[in-house]
Parts: C-alpha cells; structure tokens; sequence
C-alpha cells in the first residue's frame, strides 16, 4: 500500500476545502436586485367572523363592516350592515347613506330596502323611507318586514288608515307577530289610546319573539295609566337599579295630575315612546 506524500496530502485538503467552501464565496460577489415584495390586498372577513361579529357592540360592528365595505365596495352585506350598526348608534344620516349606497348599485336588494325604511323612520323622516318600503312589500308580497315599517312610516305622515291597513295585512301572514303589534301599539299610545296600546302589547309580550324593547314599551304604557307597580315590576326585571330609578321617576312625573296624557303634547309623547325605558 503506497503512501501518499505530506504536500500529497496537503494539496488534497486544500482542494477539498475549496470545494466545501465554494457556496460562502459567493459574498464576495455584487448582490442581485431582489424583486420587492408585492403587497397583498386584504381579505374579506369569513362568515364565521362575520356571524361573530354580529354578537358585539354597535361601535365595534361598526368599524368592523366600514372595514368590510372598504375592501369591496360591491359588498350588499357589508352595505347594509355598516347601515344597521350606525344607525343603531344614532347616526341616522350616515345610516341611510350607506343603505342608499348599496341601492345604488342594487336598487331591488330586499335588505338595503328595508334598512333604508328603517334609517329614515328612526331619524324622524317615514315621508322618505316610504317608496323604498313600498318597492320592498312588492318585491316580496310575502314578507311581513315590510309591511311592519311601512305602517310605522305611514303613521309618521299621519296616514293613520293607510297604517292600520298594512299592520293588519302583516299579521295576516305573521299571525301576533310582536313587532307589528307593537308597532301598532305604539301608533295608539302617541294618539293617547292607551288602553289600546296596553291590550296590544300584552299579546306582543307573550310571544317568543318578544323583546325588552316590547316589555319595557308594556311598562312604559302601564305606567302612563297610574298602573304603577305593574309598570316597576317590569322595570325593574329588565333595568338595572340606577336606569330604572330613572325611568320611574320619569313615569311618576308624567302621570301626575299635572301631566295626564292627554295633555301630553304629541311631539314630546312620540319621540320619548321608542327609546324612553331603553336605558337613557
């Protein structure tokens, strides 16, 4: 067996070396040009967290769906539940534009049709809410929704037949529905039929779908009449100690013998209605 020489030996390890060092070499030379990297346009929420999302507040919904709609502007959901959400936080003029946004680009989109009713209704404007409604109950003659917002709308107009009309036309399909009898009751409790009102929001509070919104419109009805302890066992089930205190002592102030209802002025009598024993 022969051997191999030292500078044999040598000269191998320095070429091995070589060869195992060659990739670190490649420092030395001048860098490519990397290309940049490409920016990615956000995605849409998924459905999961968008059911989600549903579940929170209406300031954080509200962000959440101006996100949405701002990723796709063609978004009818994202449209139509930024306008759900503002309008829940009072901002009924924003609402309605972004309900009218989505109509722009779908005029016959059943559910920006609605919340259009809904923003105009809720900022005190039913006259402007109106032909949207009426396109909604003809797009869909099965659809109760419609015909729910469309009476309160028509009562807003003081079109108090043309209410009535619809409501019952509601029920017909949706048989004590409590939003319609609601709706309907609170039209009589602004005209001062308060007897009438209570008998329909009875039958509404008894429903499945009743709601505090509807106990709370019971309470506020009971307590206009002097039915007073009735009215607080209520209050005092669905508010917490301090809003109901609060809500009491308004009760108790308007159905003092000073303030009886039927000299309540109309205007005060409708605008305290819907939101009176909601916690404000």
């Amino acid at each position: 067996m022969s051997r191999l020489a030292p500078a044999s030996i040598l000269a191998s390890a320095v070429f091995l070396t070589g060869l195992i060092g060659a990739p670190a070499l490649a420092g030395d030379r001048t860098p490519e040009a990397q290309p940049a990297p490409v920016a990615t346009a956000p995605l849409p929420a998924s459905a999961e967290q968008r059911a989600a999302i549903e579940r929170l507040d209406p300031l954080t919904r509200s962000v959440f769906w101006n996100r949405e709609r701002d990723i796709n502007p063609a978004d009818p959901v994202a449209g139509v539940r930024l306008a759900a959400s503002l309008r829940e936080l009072g901002q009924y003029e924003q609402a309605a534009d972004a309900a009218q946004a989505v109509l722009t680009v779908q005029p016959n989109n059943l559910e920006a049709l609605l919340e259009f009713g809904r923003d105009q209704i809720s900022r005190g404007q039913g006259f402007y809410g109106i032909a949207a409604l009426e396109k909604a109950r003809a797009l869909t003659p099965g659809d109760w929704r419609a015909l729910s917002l469309l009476g309160v709308a028509y009562n807003q107009v003081r079109r108090a037949e043309d209410a009535r009309a619809v409501w019952n036309e509601g029920l017909q399909l949706s048989a004590d529905n409590p939003e319609i009898l609601t709706n309907a009751a609170v039209a009589l409790m602004t005209d001062g039929n308060l007897p009438g009102a209570e008998a329909l929001l009875r039958r509404a509070v008894i429903q499945p779908g009743a709601t505090t919104r509807m106990r709370l419109n019971l309470a506020l009805v009971l307590g206009l009449q002097g039915k007073t302890p009735e009215a607080e066992q209520i209050i005092r089930r669905d508010l917490p100690p301090e809003q109901a205190d609060r809500n009491l002592q308004w009760l108790r102030d308007k159905s003092a013998p000073q303030a009886t209802p039927a000299s309540l002025p109309a205007g005060s009598a409708t605008a305290r209605t819907w939101n009176s024993l909601q916690g404000q």
